[in-house]
């Protein structure tokens, strides 16, 4: 009963939202049109002739807002995606070859609305192959951003749809890598404080766990938020290691029996160790040894619970490497 009851709340969050969507900034004409987006790449024409003149390109997962039909065509106001509110930190993810909005008319080929049956489905298939796209050795250009915005369009237009929650956890894991990948070329990737690094675009994410909680989808996204206050490079200091082991502690405290609890006390207990080598070659046995002592038993509880799992055989050989006097961190040679 309880679970049902979260469930309905959790829609009924999941409705406001919806509806409290920031709508784009139509012409008075069109702002009662009707939002749509397309499965597959859509020209946009002056007229509904493929030999009239080409105005624009519509990638899958961009919005377009629906004015009038004619057999075979539909009139469109194209590419009215806009910022979301508090979103001027965001990272860019547009690959429309015209990023002003524009009246026109694309093939209705492919077109799916809010009302277009099965529609979450739909979107949903064409955001998976998109997705696996982007992960071959060739992917074709802007497959991840098109996987990222046909998932958010199903989570926009269907948010009944047992698709939703995990089509928002992926649009917002994809939008996520995306960045975390392009940060990563940066110096500032090195820093050992996170907050010298560029600030990652956390609202989405963010929006998982506060419309789907109790969910795999928000344990996997508040996992994933850890992210940004990982020190870039620990530098030989303790401190990093020690501070992260609290992060990690804390969410296999908040998320018990979540995706990635069994690898979050595995970076815990890993991350003890560290500190103890570190302390080591300080010449902090105290410290060192306290750490060890905490690493074993973090290690513990990863046993208990997850014993059967890699992270516990992991967990095992670290905290044999601990016993052994073998360095977790540096030169581990005799």
């Amino acid at each position: 009963m309880k679970r049902f009851v979260v469930a309905v709340l959790v829609c009924a969050s999941v409705v406001g939202m919806a509806q409290k969507k920031k709508k784009p900034k139509l012409p008075p004409q069109y702002q009662n049109a009707a939002s749509a987006t397309v499965l597959h790449p859509a020209n946009v024409y002056v007229a509904s002739d493929e030999g009239s003149q080409r105005l624009s390109l519509v990638t899958p997962g961009h919005e377009v807002t629906i004015m009038d039909r004619s057999p075979g065509w539909v009139r469109v106001f194209a590419n009215t995606d806009e910022p979301e509110e508090n979103d001027s930190d965001a990272p860019e993810i547009q690959d429309d070859q015209q990023s002003t909005p524009v009246s026109g008319w694309i093939k209705d080929k492919g077109v799916i609305g809010p009302s277009t049956p099965n529609g979450d489905k739909l979107l949903f298939g064409a955001a998976v192959i998109a997705e696996s796209q982007a992960a071959e050795p060739h992917a074709p250009k802007d497959a991840g951003a098109s996987a990222h915005f046909l998932y958010k369009r199903l989570f926009e237009y269907y948010p009944k749809s047992p698709l939703a929650p995990e089509a928002a956890w992926r649009s917002a894991d994809i939008r996520w890598q995306l960045q975390k990948a392009d940060y990563a070329s940066l110096p500032s990737a090195r820093e050992m404080d996170p907050n010298l690094r560029p600030r990652m675009y956390e609202d989405e994410l963010k929006k998982v766990i506060k419309y789907f909680p109790d969910t795999k989808y928000a344990a996997l996204a508040a996992y994933e938020l850890i992210d940004a206050k990982l020190c870039g490079d620990w530098q030989g200091l303790p401190k990093c290691p020690e501070k992260e082991t609290e992060y990690f502690e804390k969410y296999s405290r908040e998320y018990p029996d979540g995706p990635k609890t069994a690898e979050a006390l595995w970076q815990a207990v890993y991350r003890q160790g560290v500190a103890s080598s570190m302390y080591r070659a300080e010449d902090d046995k105290k410290k060192s040894d306290n750490a060890a002592v905490h690493a074993n038993a973090l290690n513990d509880q990863l046993q208990a619970r997850f014993g059967q799992t890699d992270w516990a055989a992991r967990g095992a050989a670290l905290v044999y490497r601990l016993q052994q006097g073998i360095p977790v961190y540096g030169n581990d040679r005799d």
